[in-house]
């Protein structure tokens, strides 16, 4: 395959071949430059011909495509970037055409020798960039570089020299593809699979759409909570659940690994039921993912099941209950503890108050309230977006709970 030096590779060769305009006679003196349009010119008066690489395209056709000759079948490569060139071959004549039309007679010629080589040879591509860019590899790439003219509008010729910046001179496009740039990343190359399972018996097959491995499906909370708390219980429902070796795993974007815990005994297929430890100094608030692991009947092994998420609430206890108003501090205890990175912000009625910076954890926080309207205010901690539990759920119709309220004065 090519290296990234095949752009500039192709650019050579193109310039190489336009140099076999020489063999006429009358323009025997062309240069063939590679320069930016604004530049080409310069102070030059003799025949000349400027290769100018303008726009460069992903290739459609060998997009996303492995190279079949270096990926087997079962196994990922990285398809290589693939790219189509487009060149402007401008001619400018001898004098500027002041006596003969020089430029028209040099870009007959460069189109006539193009039009002769609408493959780029292996020996070719090997002459033009052997002293300058040797291993660029276009030569061996897997597709051969096919050089094809492009018809331009005078809208796209306008917009092309509007960009350009400078005077239009006589000039055709060609089409260059397709360009094969391999990739450095390596290919994954799997072993093959030499048995179907345990004794080569094959998949398994069931009568239902359940899943034939470990699933959760839902979480259950305690008192029709929508959130847990520390030391409340979980109830984990799915199917597959049932085996040895079963842990509970409990991940949060403050623990370096998760945490693995032992169910309550009991276990079914389809329920799992978990406690949260009561370590406020080890388990923060805010969101969770949980998952299982067990190993299933006749496995050497444990399976992981899908996580689900959820939210640990934090407990509060709140002072003063009762103060005049309307700018008062409050103090919050809390449970589990803050830990330096997280938010916590008191919420009282409507209105939400930052609480005074924790630079260590800490079960304690202040809250410097101010303008609060008279009267009782139901109040909750929010910790990354997680609030104290404050609503009654067990009993029907739900109720605020009336031990998270404040009263000012």
């Amino acid at each position: 395959m090519s290296s990234a030096a095949a752009v500039a590779a192709a650019t050579m060769t193109l310039q190489a071949i336009l140099g076999g305009v020489t063999a006429d006679p009358s323009l025997s003196d062309t240069m063939v430059t590679i320069l930016p349009p604004d530049k080409a010119r310069g102070n030059l008066n003799s025949n000349q011909l400027n290769l100018f690489l303008y726009q460069v395209l992903p290739d459609a056709a060998w997009r996303n495509m492995n190279v079949p000759s270096q990926v087997a079948p079962g196994e990922s490569g990285i398809p290589p970037l693939a790219l189509t060139l487009f060149y402007l071959l401008t001619a400018f004549g001898k004098d500027n055409d002041a006596t003969t039309p020089n430029g028209h007679l040099l870009l007959g010629s460069a189109m006539s020798i193009l039009h002769d080589h609408a493959l780029l040879g292996p020996q070719e591509i090997q002459l033009a960039t052997a002293a300058s860019l040797p291993g660029n590899n276009l030569d061996t790439q897997a597709d051969r570089v096919r050089i094809t003219l492009q018809p331009l509008s005078i809208e796209e010729i306008s917009k092309l020299w509007t960009g350009f910046a400078t005077q239009y001179r006589l000039s055709v496009a060609y089409e260059v593809s397709v360009v094969l740039i391999d990739s450095t990343l390596p290919s994954r190359t799997p072993l093959p699979v030499l048995t179907r399972g345990p004794g080569d018996k094959g998949i398994a097959s069931q009568t239902n759409l359940s899943s034939p491995y470990p699933a959760l499906t839902t979480i259950g909370f305690a008192a029709n909570q929508v959130v847990a708390q520390l030391g409340g219980t979980l109830t984990l429902m799915g199917s597959a659940l049932d085996g040895t070796s079963i842990g509970v795993l409990f991940s949060h974007p403050l623990f370096a690994n998760p945490i693995e815990v032992a169910p309550i005994a009991g276990s079914s297929s389809t329920q799992i039921s978990v406690q949260i430890p009561s370590a406020p100094a080890l388990w923060p608030a805010g969101y969770y993912t949980v998952g299982v692991m067990v190993q299933r009947p006749g496995e050497s092994y444990r399976r992981s099941t899908n996580q689900l998420a959820f939210a640990l609430a934090p407990k509060m206890t709140i002072t003063p209950k009762t103060a005049p108003g309307p700018n008062i501090t409050y103090t919050v205890t809390s449970s589990p503890q803050i830990w330096p990175t997280q938010r916590a912000s008191l919420l009282l009625g409507s209105q939400e108050v930052l609480s005074e910076a924790h630079a260590t954890q800490t079960a304690t926080l202040t809250f410097n309230a101010a303008a609060l309207p008279a009267g009782d205010l139901y109040a909750r901690l929010r910790v990354d977006g997680v609030d104290s539990i404050y609503i009654n759920r067990s009993t029907t119709p739900p109720a605020f709970d009336p031990t998270q309220k404040v009263t000012v004065s």
